[in-house]
């Protein structure tokens, strides 16, 4: 038994190199920490932290030219557990759904034979995770169930469609971006398909832009901007208007709602979906390097922009409030309203060439804060933002952009200076909110300026372009057990010999040695000649000798030891076509030599023991020590054979021993053979292919000779299989390949170009005795079974040289055991991340898999995680960030925010000090990419501000009349009269908006004229007139009426922004919780949502019931904790039952994970509700305690 073990298993794999035209879109990062991109007819999968290839997936016969990773915006537990799931499209329409821990295709989908234009996940509603929706062109949309390939609706536009976009905020609302124009869908559902063609909108050319004038001054902006006039109009523009093509792509804004991004090479234009107007450009100067991809964020209001040069820049609204002023100047009587996007960080672009190029870039989708760039010869670069404190008095006030600040808070609650954090976790614990207008930012301490940069953290390089020569290192033997390494050499077009490590599957070292194409690699030294092409190189299996075949001149051999030149054969020595040196040779005689010299040697020099042991110990010290200086210059070698054949097919057997070459027979040619062109000889067996695909197989002990017509074409390579006794051999065709058995002659696998795979052939080898290595021509290389049908293997079985976080690999119950065990620290008031003392009596194997993840977390997040002064919901918000679990992230960050404010205010009422509460609350109010899930004072400045922008933009009447209308909502109306006043006297509605300033104007609160206007009010929403109706009755102060109305006829979310807007929070808190009741109705289902609400009101217990009737035993026992330890919920008979009830239920749950601990811990809190689990837990230890 050996004392150490060598891990020399290598899994099934593919090394790949150089992308396709057609993946230049095939790229997504998930929620799950995993970036996926096509390579040809491949998916490749790599881990973004370590940037480790973890999966390579290949069923796909054709180009892959999408990707898109399955959301995680769902509650996880033991029946829908955290899993890889990944879609990809390719040119011949197929869409193939993965679970790709597994390495298998969970379903295929097919409609059309062309390439899917795009794919998405629908994530929104809590009903189904298996919907997808696909373009199939030229003008279908599809919805799939991607768990069976159920076709569940199909609808055709006029146009072709080139992609869409949801809108973030409402998943009924749908945009395709076409050939013509834009297409919006308001009737989204995954139940049925849209009615109607949409309502199509066609966009004028933005060319009159700045594209071409840098934007200096504020000025010189608002001139700029006030010539892009109509972006989006109803009627058709005449051809030379049409610049769609130009459009790169169209996408909605995470950030705020109802706001949309279009790309063009030179310009993000910014459009506010309300009025259908620009409200921001971001332009390039004449010398700037034009965009080619965007990304907006939802955490902050932020674009990472990628650029033609491949260099990602990071661009950051200003806040409004301080533009172009500082200290020294007068501020602008007239600032410019529009949304402008500074260039805070840029990272280094790539060298740009004909072959390499920015093909795309993904952005972090949980953090936001790392944007990875695939580029065209196969490498991923990883760039991540970093955030660094800047003195005060080092800024540059010249440039004119305002400062970034650091935010107050991080995961969720606001925290001291001197309190552990990581402000690099995520977008928004680097950068504060932007300040809303009219607002400076607080004078504190705390607010600290930050700078931010791109770091590279993360680089994979592909395999370089073919063609390629590989050959597999000596094959693993009991003599070289300590050293072996599965190394495999890859000769590169380009002159390079590149080592690659096969059992991780990484660059081991790198040679550029020669100043063209490498054609042909053995193990072991060589040496060419500059003279005449190299055709051929063979070492002898003594590693002495080495044979050099020239295209024309005659053979040379020569000494490996020396590196010098043993013979040059005569000009009349006939031309090679094949040549192998043979495996049987003389050792026992060179063993006898050695051990003479050394004999010799010995007298002459004390030996010690342990030298005597080395000379006794094996075969492979003794030829390591023949080749010593001594033994070399004494010349001892072995005599060694090779045959070669010429022209016509004659077999040729020469001896070497020394220098001395000698002819020892000829064999004539086998009459049913063409021109050979390879040879393979291993013990007894000597197999010979020819031009026309004939394999000749020689026994050479039983004198006997077969040959079989494979009608494959010309072979080009025969090697045997390594191992003693292993007669397998590999046979390589200019269309592919064959395994051959040579004891029984018999084919044991083929592989043919363009019947079973896409890719031809360039080279091949085997990598252990049962796998073969093949080189193809689209750039990749295959270790492959025996078989050679092309698998994917298990993630969990490979070996990874840097160990990955990655929960989603382990088992469904290891993984949620796992996230118990950080949620609930301290365990026995111990912090730790030390797996071993638990009680979890699964077994070993899986108590060390957990261990594994818990030791790859970084040290920052391990300290954050044993930090006592961590509270239990930030832990909640960071376990979250760390599992990508989209639906946690969105609850603890609203739950988070609230709880903590709500304990704010209570501090403040009972200190008597009121005054501080509400500024804290508007100062760190909930981001606004959450909407109306923020504080009404937040959420009515945000409106104001935007209307504002609005009304600075509008320059049709059509603008005009929606800035006044959303004006009256607001309550503006003075500056909604003046709108209405702006009407010329020519425009057909000129009259009726003269009445109704006048209406405006003289609404008083008495009586009559008040039931006057809720008369016709009422009137007009009956007679389909909604919008005028609410607008009347928000004139007289009946807005909770209009949001009732509303609300009647279906139009919940403008009722919730209403009564955002206009109502006290009482009646605020009425009109929610009445759409609270309709989210959790059957036919509409968004649960999830309505619990978001529900937090925004401040309804803890009604949270905390919800979540147990959802059954997410896990996160309601969490809730509670956070709620107790906040006082937020109120104690008493009812909620004490609620309280030991979801206690008991999560106890019940980790008991099913095999977390006794966990749930001995929560069954005791539970009370009367966990005593008979309590019991039954206990119960296996009294009964081990009695025996």
């Amino acid at each position: 038994m050996l004392p150490y073990t060598v891990n020399f298993k290598v899994s099934a794999r593919t090394l790949t190199g150089a992308l396709n035209a057609h993946n230049k879109a095939a790229v997504d990062w998930g929620w799950q920490g995993l970036i996926a991109y096509g390579c040809h007819s491949l998916v490749v999968v790599i881990d973004s932290s370590t940037a480790q290839t973890l999966q390579v997936l290949e069923k796909h016969k054709a180009d892959v030219v999408k990707v898109k990773w399955a959301r995680e915006n769902y509650h996880h537990n033991i029946g829908s557990p955290y899993s890889l799931r990944l879609a990809s499209a390719d040119v011949n329409g197929k869409i193939i759904v993965w679970d790709v821990a597994a390495g298998i295709a969970q379903c295929e989908i097919q409609e059309h034979a062309k390439p899917i234009q795009d794919v998405q996940w629908l994530w929104n509603q809590d009903a189904s995770r298996d919907l997808l929706l696909a373009i199939h062109p030229p003008n279908y949309i599809v919805l799939w169930n991607a768990d069976t390939g159920t076709k569940l609706w199909k609808k055709s536009y006029a146009d072709n469609i080139l992609s869409f976009s949801f809108d973030p905020f409402d998943p009924s609302h749908l945009t395709l971006l076409t050939s013509e124009g834009i297409v919006f869908i308001s009737d989204f559902s995954p139940s049925k398909p849209p009615s109607g063609p949409g309502k199509k909108v066609y966009i004028s050319s933005p060319h009159s832009s700045p594209a071409h004038s840098k934007v200096a001054a504020a000025t010189g902006a608002k001139k700029a901007l006030n010539k892009v006039k109509i972006l989006i109009t109803q009627e058709k523009p005449s051809a030379e208007f049409i610049t769609l093509n130009d459009c790169l792509q169209l996408a909605y804004l995470p950030s705020k709602r109802n706001h949309m991004l279009l790309l063009y090479p030179r310009e993000i234009l910014i459009l506010d979906l309300e009025v259908n107007q620009t409200v921001g450009v971001i332009a390039i100067e004449r010398t700037g390097v034009p965009f080619l991809q965007v990304i907006p964020c939802f955490q902050r209001d932020c674009l990472f922009c990628l650029h033609e040069n491949g260099c990602i820049t990071l661009r950051v609204r200003r806040s409004y409030n301080s533009i172009f002023t500082t200290s020294s100047e007068e501020p602008d009587p007239d600032p410019v309203q529009e949304l402008t996007y500074d260039l805070r960080s840029q990272c280094d672009a790539i060298r740009v060439t004909k072959t390499v190029r920015p093909f795309s870039m993904v952005c972090c989708p949980v953090n936001e804060n790392a944007a990875a760039l695939i580029v065209s010869d196969g490498r991923v670069m990883i760039w991540e933002l970093k955030s660094a404190v800047c003195s005060r008095n080092s800024r540059n006030s010249s440039s004119g952009v305002s400062p970034l600040y650091s935010p107050v808070s991080f995961c969720g609650i606001p925290v001291g200076v001197l309190q552990n954090k990581l402000p690099d976790l995520s977008l928004d614990n680097m950068i504060g909110q932007s300040a809303v207008a009219g607002e400076e930012h607080p004078k504190s301490p705390i607010l600290q300026e930050v700078h931010l940069k791109f770091l590279l953290t993360g680089l994979l390089s592909g395999l370089p372009s073919p063609h390629f020569a590989i050959r597999m290192c000596p094959p693993l033997t009991t003599k070289n057990i300590k050293v072996y390494q599965p190394l495999l050499a890859v000769g590169t077009s380009n002159g390079s010999v590149l080592v690659y490590h096969l059992t991780s599957g990484l660059l081991h070292k790198e040679l550029s040695i020669h100043s063209c194409e490498v054609r042909s690699i053995a193990f072991r030294g060589e040496r060419g000649n500059d003279e005449s092409p190299i055709e051929m190189i063979k070492v002898s299996h003594l590693k002495q000798y080495l044979a050099v075949v020239f295209k024309d001149k005659p053979l040379e051999l020569w000494d490996v030891r020396t590196c010098t030149i043993l013979r040059e054969m005569s000009k009349n020595f006939p031309a090679i076509t094949a040549l192998e040196w043979s495996p049987s040779h003389n050792l026992k005689s060179l063993r006898k030599k050695q051990l003479a010299t050394r004999e010799a040697m010995a007298r002459q020099t004390v030996v010690s023991d342990t030298e005597l042991s080395v000379v006794e110990s094996s075969v492979i010290s003794l030829l390591q020590e023949a080749e010593s200086k001594s033994e070399l210059s004494q010349n001892i070698s072995a005599r060694e054979h090779f045959v070669f054949t010429d022209n016509d097919g004659q077999v040729y057997h020469l001896t070497v021993e020394g220098n001395s070459v000698k002819d020892s027979a000829r064999i004539p040619p086998d009459g049913s053979m063409g021109s050979i062109t390879c040879i393979a000889w291993k013990g007894d067996t000597l197999v010979l292919g020819d031009m026309d695909g004939n394999l000749n197989f020689w026994d050479l002990k039983g004198r006997v000779s077969r040959g079989i017509p494979t009608h494959r074409s010309w072979v080009r390579k025969i090697r045997f299989a390594p191992g003693k006794g292993n007669q397998k051999l590999i046979a390589m065709y200019n269309d592919g390949a064959e395994v051959w058995d040579t004891k029984e002659v018999q084919m044991v696998s083929s592989l043919r170009s363009g019947r079973n795979v896409t890719f031809r052939i360039l080279d091949v080898d085997w990598c252990t005795s049962d796998k073969v290595i093949l080189a193809s021509d689209d750039g990749c290389i295959r270790v492959l079974e025996m078989s050679m049908k092309s698998t994917c293997f298990r993630m969990d079985e490979q070996e990874l040289t840097e160990p990955v976080w990655c929960p989603y690999l382990l088992v469904p119950r290891a993984s949620l055991a796992l996230k118990a065990f950080l949620l609930h620290q301290p365990w026995n008031g111990r912090y730790s991340l030390d797996v071993s003392h638990i009680d979890y009596p699964e077994n070993e194997e899986i108590k060390n898999l957990l261990q594994e993840q818990l030791n790859s977390l970084s040290n920052d997040i391990k300290k954050l995680l044993l930090d006592p002064e961590f509270t239990l919901l930030q832990r909640c918000l960071l376990v979250s960030r760390l599992y990508g679990d989209e639906s946690e992230l969105h609850f603890w960050t609203v739950a988070a925010h609230y709880l903590h404010s709500l304990s704010q205010e209570r501090a403040a009422s009972t200190t008597a000090a009121r005054a501080p509460a509400p500024r804290d609350r508007v100062n760190n109010p909930l981001d606004i990419c959450y909407d109306i899930l923020c504080e009404n004072a937040y959420f009515q400045k945000f409106q104001l501000e935007r209307v504002n922008l609005q009304e600075v933009k509008r320059s049709t009447y059509d603008h005009t009349r929606k800035c006044t209308d959303q004006l009256l909502l607001l309550g503006q109306t003075d500056r909604a009269v003046q709108l209405l006043l702006e009407t010329s006297a020519e425009n057909q509605h000129y009259y009726c908006d003269s009445l109704k300033a006048c209406l405006v104007t003289t609404v008083t609160s008495s009586g009559p004229s008040q039931s006057t206007i809720k008369l016709v009010a009422t009137n007009m929403i009956a007679n389909g007139k909604l919008a005028e109706g609410v607008q009347l009755l928000c004139l007289i102060d009946k807005a909770a009426d209009a949001c009732r109305y509303l609300q009647t006829y279906g139009e919940w979310n403008r009722a919730a922004w209403l009564a955002k807007v206009r109502l006290n929070s009482e009646e605020c808190a009425d009109v929610l919780k009445r759409w609270v009741d309709h989210l959790c109705s059957p036919q509409v289902n968004q649960k999830s949502k309505a619990l978001l609400v529900l937090l925004s009101l401040g309804c803890f217990s009604s949270v905390a019931e919800t979540l147990h009737s959802m059954r997410y035993f896990d996160r309601a026992a969490l809730f509670v904790e956070a709620c107790l330890k906040y006082g937020a919920i109120e104690v008493s008979q009812d909620t004490e039952k609620l309280i030991a009830a979801i206690y008991a239920d999560y106890a019940r749950s980790l008991k099913n994970l095999g977390f006794k601990q966990g749930a001995v811990l929560f069954a005791s809190k539970a009370g009367a509700a966990g005593r008979d689990l309590l019991n039954e837990l206990e119960s296996p230890k009294q009964e081990l305690t009695a025996q």
